[in-house]
């Protein structure tokens, strides 16, 4: 059923555009965390972790996009900013993680015993900091343009790591202009959406860091000025930096971070700088809650273990918010977790649009979503299905997400 649907009223209404970002690196640092087992301690930092926000506005439709430098963040935690954020409807704040391997535990992952060490304060800290970003940025909407791009990025950026080829190349960028005041025509915000595992270093290093997504921000910012956010794809099973070199061998340095970071941030303002402006374009969004079954034994021993304690878990299933936005031309759609590239690819080809756009590991982060003739079909998969909600959830995702296309404006 739909949460809420708000259309724009009129052409006569101005676009505005806010960003504002809060580091959100602990002091002092805390151990990283790559996925389900133990976090690695840390010992030092390379770049900070970041909570940046992009908001839009147009007429009585409010949004808000918010990256969080973390593997993965709940709705849990989600709801707790949402609930501190005066101005935006709850279901019209995305919250999605940029996935670095290199952040603090936010799921709150129970050992053998049902007992996790995540560090709750630290995770409590950042639920306002990010409120506090949404709220300053709902302060900082000005009169906007938009220029939205989707196109190739080329370079050694990301590959398969099951199968090199399999993986989307298509990157989609939202950048917004300011278009009145001492402001005007400087640059507020630049989205990059790419499909990417930021793990680079990864957690064993003993390194906390934002992995690629740092040198991103820093060379857009460094070149265009306003503000760099990073949405992620379906980069499930398993898309990852491209950071092969000669003879097997693997770059997972700091250094191999900063290339890619940068040739993904100048790829992205190529594929941008021909863009045409559109003065004054449309916005939608509208919101539905999903189901899905719970059938892996791991995942349910989490959902309940986890001191997080999460509201939306039953004894098998659990509930997420899936959105639609769309953004003049483009469309876009959230995804609570990990999809497998061929689910991405099949849901572009189906949105309403040229200017597709997926917002990966948003709203939660509920592990791999396969379809179900992936399923544990190969040896590969072993890993990805053991750490998805079951068999169903790609399944699921795709009928809902279609579905909520077909029943929404086409983006204009």
């Amino acid at each position: 059923f739909c949460l809420c649907t708000l259309a724009f009223t009129g052409l006569s209404q101005t676009l505005k555009v806010g960003a504002a970002l809060r580091v959100i690196t602990p002091n002092p640092l805390l151990p990283a965390s790559g996925g389900i087992g133990t976090p690695k301690q840390t010992t030092e930092k390379k770049g900070d972790l970041f909570a940046r926000v992009m908001v839009l506005e147009k007429g009585p439709t409010r949004i808000a996009i918010v990256s969080v430098d973390n593997l993965g963040w709940s709705s849990v935690l989600g709801n707790r900013s949402r609930a501190l954020i005066k101005g935006i409807p709850p279901e019209n704040v995305l919250i999605g993680c940029t996935h670095t391997h290199s952040g603090p535990d936010a799921y709150a992952f129970p050992d053998q015993t049902g007992k996790s060490s995540a560090d709750l304060n630290y995770l409590d800290d950042c639920v306002k900091k990010i409120a506090d970003a949404v709220n300053e940025a709902i302060t900082k909407l000005e009169p906007a343009a938009l220029k939205i791009a989707v196109g190739e990025a080329k370079g050694s950026i990301a590959y398969n790591y099951y199968a090199p080829a399999l993986y989307d190349p298509r990157c989609g960028i939202i950048q917004a202009i300011a278009t009145t005041g001492t402001n005007k025509g400087k640059n507020i915000v630049t989205l990059v959406n790419y499909a990417i595992h930021p793990e680079v270093i990864g957690s064993g290093r003993g390194i906390m860091s934002p992995d690629m997504c740092g040198p991103l921000y820093d060379r857009i910012e460094a070149k265009e000025g306003g503000m760099a956010i990073f949405m992620n794809g379906a980069q499930g099973g398993m898309v990852t930096a491209d950071t092969r070199r000669e003879a097997n061998t693997e770059a997972n340095t700091w250094e191999e971070c900063i290339r890619i970071g940068e040739l993904l941030a100048d790829e992205a303002l190529r594929i941008v700088n021909e863009a045409p402006v559109l003065e004054n374009p449309a916005l939608y969004c509208t919101a539905r809650k999903l189901e899905f079954p719970v059938e892996s034994d791991m995942m349910k021993f989490i959902l309940k273990n986890s001191p997080l304690k999460h509201p939306n878990a039953k004894d098998n299933s659990v509930s997420t918010q899936l959105n639609l936005l769309n953004i003049g031309p483009a469309q876009i759609l959230t995804i609570p977790g990990e999809a497998l590239p061929n689910i991405g690819y099949y849901l572009k080809r189906n949105m309403n649009t040229k200017l597709p756009f997926l917002f990966g590991l948003t709203n939660d982060a509920y592990g791999y979503m396969l379809t179900k003739v992936d399923f544990n079909s190969f040896k590969r998969y072993d890993y990805v299905s053991r750490t998805s909600l079951g068999e169903m959830t790609g399944e699921i995702y795709i009928e809902q997400a279609l579905k909520l296309v077909k029943e929404s404006p086409k983006p204009e």
